[in-house]
């Protein structure tokens, strides 16, 4: 596929992005009521992160709008800080930031997060969907739609919300749904590969039409009929000037601020880090394998944000739902991405009173697709059989997830690492020992690995001060590229003990064999400037 020509790949891109749309148009909304922000700033961040992001961004299948795992920290700043015009100052600030830390080359940061971690953070994030649109499935929408937190601000948790679906169910909206979720499995499992019209024409789409015919028809029925809480709700001005009126502009008087600096720096921060994430996310679930640069989607993640800021936007992230629901549709370039902000904007201007149609049921039965596909069953069975050094970092991923984004991945993180410092403590040497002759001479070859640090130190002196009495110790540093100087240090000081334990040491290296050396830091000539040797 030749992906310097975006338009070539329109067939596949523009279903997805019709997919991608329907999947955003609800959660910019949501996301923004559980910012405690204008609904109207949400859509704004969908259509900059699709257009603006997406031109800039040479990511291909990623898609960019306000994330949920900001919506706590907005929430906060726009009461801290004194209202919202303060807050978008923050936000411009975050985008200034982004550009910064892009010019700087810290997109490599994302590199260092570990597989296991990211199929966490993926499996969690679907388990999180999932869950979250069970009770929209059923028409219960007490709560806004991007309420994500495990524990919510009225006192509920995410559990507690669904058992309460049956004191709320709305029949007309989980009939709908019911009908949605059959459409959408039998379009992917059956009729997608019998035509290629049922591969340009994407099952989500036919199951939104369905469900606005159905509110149309049903809208006069006692029982079966969807109440207006259960529909999608896109502001809808009267002229042009209520147009405008909805945007809003930051507050600059307050630039010099230092709390209005600090949540900038912030938002930067955790927006950086959410991206850099779904980037790496992103690029495994390509079926193309093509490896987004993180430093250019930095840019234009801090342009993003710099211009949603500065008409009343959220902050901007790309953000793993609706990348993983443009790879599910199709998507082959940016253009999905690109093409949903587009759809977004026409929406707001054009057909508002026909998106308020839409039933969220409907679009809950396209959530809880994409929430399967990301955590399916099959997935925890390959990281167990993996071995607990991949499935530990995962499970806890998974679970912390549920809380907190920054507390999944962060702890993830640190398990990770936890473990490969384990394994780097395990893996520091091979040592093979055989008693000679009857004398109760022993001979022991210690095979020191390819890169030897510090974190080694207490293996090689555990086997070193267990050798016992009479020992001819080989040394074989042939392998190792580095050598830390503490390491260099233990062997100097073993040496001393050696003579009188009666040991007599072989060192081999690719520099000659050398028997009873008297100085190992002499032998590997380092400086005193040095605290390492490397071959």
């Amino acid at each position: 596929m030749n992906s310097s020509n975006p338009f070539k790949n329109l067939k596949k891109d523009i279903p997805a992005s019709i997919v991608v749309f329907f999947v955003a148009l609800p959660l910019c909304l949501g996301i923004a009521l559980a910012s405690g922000a204008p609904p109207f700033s949400g859509l704004i961040a969908g259509i900059i992160g699709g257009i603006v992001v997406g031109s800039l961004s040479n990511s291909q299948l990623g898609v960019s709008g306000p994330a949920a795992g900001l919506a706590a920290i907005v929430a906060i700043a726009i009461t801290d800080l004194g209202g919202f015009e303060i807050f978008l100052v923050s936000v411009v600030i975050a985008g200034v930031v982004q550009i910064v830390f892009g010019f700087m080359k810290l997109g490599i940061i994302g590199y260092y997060f570990p597989s296991s971690v990211i199929k966490g953070m993926l499996t969690g994030i679907g388990i999180i969907i999932f869950l979250k649109q069970i009770p929209h499935f059923f028409g219960l929408d007490k709560d806004p739609e991007g309420d994500w937190d495990f524990f919510q601000v009225d006192g509920e948790t995410t559990f507690s919300e669904i058992l309460n679906i049956g004191e709320f169910i709305s029949p007309g909206a989980t009939l709908i749904g019911c009908v949605a979720l059959a459409i959408l499995l039998i379009w992917s499992n059956i009729l997608s590969g019998r035509s290629k019209l049922f591969e340009i024409i994407q099952g989500p789409l036919v199951a939104v039409v369905i469900g606005i015919l159905y509110y149309v028809f049903t809208m006069n029925s006692d029982y079966w009929s969807i109440s207006g809480e259960h529909l999608v709700n896109v502001p809808i001005p009267e002229n042009i000037d209520m147009f405008i009126g909805q945007f809003s502009f930051p507050d600059f008087s307050q630039i010099g601020n230092i709390d209005v600096v600090i949540t900038g720096f912030t938002i930067a921060i955790v927006a950086a880090l959410e991206t850099l994430l779904c980037v790496e996310a992103t690029d495994k679930l390509d079926p193309l394998k093509r490896v987004t640069p993180t430093n250019r989607e930095l840019v234009a993640q801090g342009v993003g944000n710099v211009a949603s800021g500065m008409i009343g936007g959220l902050p901007i992230t790309q953000v793993i739902v609706r990348s993983s629901a443009n790879i599910q549709s199709g998507g082959r370039t940016k253009m999905s991405a690109i093409l949903h902000g587009f759809l977004l904007l026409a929406s707001i201007i054009l057909i508002p009173t026909l998106m308020n149609k839409i039933p969220l049921s409907v679009l809950a039965a396209i959530l809880l697709i994409v929430g399967y596909k990301l955590a399916k069953p099959s997935l925890f069975k390959e990281m167990w059989q993996a071995g607990w050094r991949q499935f530990v970092p995962f499970i806890v991923t998974v679970l912390l997830l549920q809380i907190n984004f920054l507390l999944g991945v962060g702890v993830g993180l640190a398990i990770g690492i936890v473990i490969t410092l384990f394994q780097s403590y395990q893996n520091s040497h091979f040592l093979h020992a055989v008693e000679s002759d009857d004398s109760g001479r022993h001979e022991v070859k210690m095979v020191l690995a390819e890169e030897v640090t510090f974190f080694n130190k207490a293996t090689i002196l555990k086997e070193l001060d267990n050798l016992p009495r009479n020992t001819y110790l080989e040394l074989d540093v042939r392998k190792t590229t580095y050598l830390d100087h503490d390491v260099i240090e233990i062997l100097d000081d073993f040496r001393e003990k050696a003579i009188n334990r009666e040991i007599n040491i072989k060192l081999i290296s690719t520099r000659g064999t050398v028997e009873n050396p008297d100085s190992f830091v002499d032998f590997f000539k380092l400086r005193p400037q040095e605290d390492v040797f490397k071959f």
